[in-house]
């Protein structure tokens, strides 16, 4: 039987890859319209996957202890 732990950490992983799947599409996107612009685009993509992967960490983490 699978517990509720491992469904938890599941979904969490599975939502903080399509949102950083969706922020690295949109980002390739921008500079394709706006080469000049991929400096700024760059370091705020890194920093959005950044809070992505920490708010899946403590949906994990959350996941384990609850």
């Amino acid at each position: 039987m699978v517990s509720l732990t491992a469904i938890g950490a599941g979904l969490a992983v599975i939502g903080a890859g399509i949102g950083i799947g969706n922020i690295g599409s949109k980002a390739m996107e921008a500079i394709a319209r706006q080469p000049e612009a991929v400096g700024d685009i760059r370091s705020n993509m890194i920093l959005m996957a950044a809070l992505i992967e920490g708010a899946a960490l403590i949906a994990i983490l959350l996941a384990f202890f609850v």
